[in-house]
């Protein structure tokens, strides 16, 4: 265990599963099927193999545990994790169905402390045509050339202000100033909150927001629970406020950010609490995902040399050009260049900031010859696949190079670092955009030294001390 947390979580989740296992019907284990369920065991009673995939999670190689269930049961095994019967995917192909199947046979399924904290009207836990609806105007939306554009002028205002701060004479921590930065741009682009007082107060609710998503689902006043609700329900009060200021000006035709976009749909089912509850879980990969590529991609280069140096090279080449033509980078510059894209996507495939997707399944369904029962969660494990040895050669090897004339699709069976089919994640075009802004500014102004750090995986993936870096700026730039 890393730490106390780690201890308290793992508690948590013992108990948690004993009380879920307590409430689960054994006959939907005892059927007899026509069909036979994967190989594998349902571990102790009550608790069924959750202490040990933990245990694997809080480790330098979470995959342990599917690793050593591959060799015995095959790709695709049966389990009991977190309180339910459960089949593990390690098996692209097998995971791509799942991803890629509507809700009449998997929905997603969520600890109950996520459920009460996203709400019932979550973009995560909704269904059918609404879900349709929600999720596809956002995707158009932050498919736009407007958007990009704008995101990529804010993401450049922020860089540079957060740089321009930087000393050589302590440590800057690469995983605080990449959290700091997405934030205000996905909070931008979402409502329109410029930095200030608004966007402080929402950056101190939305921690304690997020610190409620690991915990028990007891809502009595004082829990955790209970306190990340008050912190949501407040930041859902500014939402709301904005929301009238829009509706009082006049909403904009052309949309400014993603309230506009919901706010100007003609159907009814898009209500303003809907919508206000939304714009808080949406917020979340500015808090996770993209800070922490961004953090692990200087990570990598740090620990390879020839990595950084084509980096450098290529995003020191681009600014020349564009200096001597006296002209802004634009997002089609930065998603030009070749080997940062690599280099990014890179990073996706070992950081594995979403690790898996948990569903439950609706009905029987059978896929490659096994059952996954009605009522059984699936869990589709994207870390083993993006390190099988038969997929990637060398596949614990940070190896930019392999992307070269490859496919570097997000939606692919053997590649899926934001998840699949209907709720593939709607900006993944702009984290990859964040993170190239990001990386051509720090490399083209600063030279640097890491600090000695390491990955933690559990219950989410961040850097034990923060990233540390001691830089230096360019003389020649």
């Amino acid at each position: 265990m890393e730490n106390w947390w780690d201890i308290l979580l793992l508690l948590t989740t013992i108990l948690f599963s004993a009380v879920t296992f307590l409430r689960y019907k054994k006959r939907s284990c005892e059927r007899i099927y026509k069909v036979p369920l994967p190989l594998g065991t349902l571990g102790w009673p009550y608790i069924g193999e959750t202490i040990e995939f933990i245990s694997c999670a809080c480790s330098d190689r979470p995959e342990k545990f599917m690793d050593k269930r591959r060799r015995m049961y095959g790709k695709v095994f049966k389990s009991h994790l977190f309180g339910s019967p459960t089949i593990v995917s390690t098996d692209a192909e097998v995971s791509r169905f799942v991803l890629q199947s509507d809700a009449k046979a998997f929905v997603p399924s969520y600890p109950k402390s996520l459920t009460e904290l996203f709400g019932k009207s979550s973009i995560l836990l909704i269904n059918g045509s609404l879900h349709r609806r929600f999720h596809g105007l956002l995707g158009s939306f932050f498919k736009s050339p407007h958007l990009k554009a704008k995101i990529t002028h804010d993401m450049q205002k922020y860089v540079k202000e957060s740089m321009g701060n930087w000393r050589d004479d302590h440590p800057t921590y690469i995983q605080d100033e990449a959290q700091n930065i997405a934030f205000q741009v996905l909070v931008k682009a979402l409502i329109s909150v410029d930095p200030g007082d608004d966007m402080d107060f929402l950056k101190k609710q939305f921690h304690e927001f997020m610190a409620g998503l690991m915990s028990l689902p007891i809502k009595l006043p004082g829990s955790r629970l209970h306190r990340s609700l008050q912190a949501k329900k407040k930041m859902i009060e500014l939402v709301r406020k904005i929301i009238r200021d829009k509706r009082s000006r006049g909403i904009s035709v052309i949309p400014q950010d993603a309230v506009d976009v919901l706010l100007n749909d003609a159907s009814e089912e898009l209500t303003d609490d809907l919508i206000s509850g939304n714009m808080i879980d949406l917020m979340i990969p500015g808090e996770g995902s993209v800070p922490v590529l961004i953090t692990l991609a200087v990570k990598y280069l740090s620990d390879c040399p020839p990595a950084l140096l084509q980096l450098i090279d290529e995003n020191l080449e681009l600014k020349r050009v564009k200096d001597l033509v006296g002209q802004q980078l634009s997002w089609n510059d930065y998603l030009s260049l070749p080997f940062t894209q690599m280099v990014i996507t890179e990073t996706l495939r070992m950081a594995n900031v979403i690790v898996g997707v948990i569903k439950k399944a609706m009905k029987d369904v059978e896929i490659k010859g096994c059952l996954i029962p009605k009522g059984w969660c699936v869990l589709t494990y994207f870390r083993s696949v993006h390190f099988d040895d038969n997929l990637y050669d060398r596949p614990y090897e940070f190896n930019p190079w392999r992307w070269k004339d490859k496919e570097m699709s997000s939606n692919s069976s053997s590649f899926t670092p934001f998840g699949g089919g209907q709720r593939l994640c709607p900006g993944i075009d702009l984290s990859r955009l964040e993170a190239s802004i990001f990386l051509h500014h720090f490399v083209t102004q600063f030279r640097w030294v890491a600090g000695a750090d390491s990955v933690i995986h559990f219950p989410t993936v961040r850097m034990k001390k923060r990233m540390p870096v001691w830089v230096k700026r360019r003389s020649e730039i």
